[in-house]
């Protein structure tokens, strides 16, 4: 079973807003390394702003 593609982009354009990360170096990514970034700025976002609106959700 493939990756849904709307995740794929979800999570590109977290990782490329947050961490100006281009096209290329998020797709270098593999897709638990990609999930471990969103965790990991999703934490930092939560603990600075105490909102949960800055953060990715994981399903």
């Amino acid at each position: 079973m493939l990756y849904p593609q709307e995740r794929l982009y979800q999570e590109m354009t977290f990782l490329s807003y947050y961490l100006h990360w281009s096209r290329d170096e998020v797709m270098n990514l593999n897709h638990l390394e990609r999930r471990r970034w969103c965790r990991e700025v999703s934490a930092v976002n939560k603990k600075l702003s105490n909102n949960e609106d800055n953060t990715f959700s994981l399903r």
